[in-house]
């Protein structure tokens, strides 16, 4: 699997961004897809992920209520709109994805770096 990410930038306390990851080489539909993040100096973290129904989503505890993973079988994406982004929201941005939940992710993206400013 090909994961692209995409989406990132720097933008104030307060404002919105929407990540984008597309996927190639296998069928988007059957893949859970899941976003990590890792800020300077600091191990990788779980975000948020979706399963390849989109009938249930996880999200860290640090995001829930301000940012939404959602996917789009027919483009063989998922996004992760983040709304009211905080400082501590500055990190590179991986989407991920797993053929089974009982697994770990096994296909991972390039990132896409996001900063914001207070």
């Amino acid at each position: 699997v090909q994961l692209q990410a995409s989406g990132g930038g720097s933008v104030q306390a307060g404002g919105s961004l929407r990540l984008s990851c597309a996927a190639s080489g296998r069928t988007f539909s059957r893949l859970d897809m899941g976003w990590f993040r890792q800020a300077p100096g600091k191990e990788r973290e779980f975000v948020s992920s979706i399963t390849w129904s989109g009938g249930s989503t996880l999200y860290a505890d640090s995001v829930k209520g301000r940012f939404t993973i959602s996917r789009d079988n027919a483009k063989n994406t998922v996004y992760l709109q983040m709304n009211s982004l905080k400082p501590e929201d500055t990190a590179v941005y991986y989407c991920a994805s797993r053929d089974d939940p009982r697994f770990a992710y096994a296909y991972w993206g390039q990132g896409t770096k996001v900063t914001v400013s207070s």
